[in-house]
């Protein structure tokens, strides 16, 4: 599965000024982590973001948002947001910036 490269990119240049963000293709797209843990990723045209299980339910309720289901099982804790819900920068920065904030808590690896 080809992922949108213009996103990467976009997501790229919000990640920039940290240190510890690393790439990796998993799911058939790009996935981004922070300090090894994964916190977007660019699936097709759609934004992956990890938000956790405590975030879930509000991240669900947002809109653009809907479940994770890349295997025909529902990932709790992480969500698909598609092209609408990040299409200026601040929506893209918000979404990102969730996921960061999630990985980030996590110990790294």
């Amino acid at each position: 599965m080809a992922y949108d490269e213009v996103l990467a990119e976009r997501v790229r240049d919000h990640l920039a000024t940290r240190p510890d963000v690393s790439e990796r293709k998993m799911f058939g797209g790009l996935c981004f982590l922070v300090g090894g843990n994964m916190c977007v990723g660019v699936m097709a045209e759609d934004l992956m973001v990890r938000v956790g299980k405590d975030a879930y339910a509000e991240a669900l309720a947002r809109p653009h948002a809907r479940e994770m289901d890349f295997t025909g099982r529902v990932a709790r804790g992480i969500v698909y947001v598609g092209p609408a819900g990040f299409a200026d920068e601040a929506g893209l920065e918000t979404w990102v910036d969730r996921g960061v904030a999630f990985a980030a808590s996590l110990p790294p690896k």
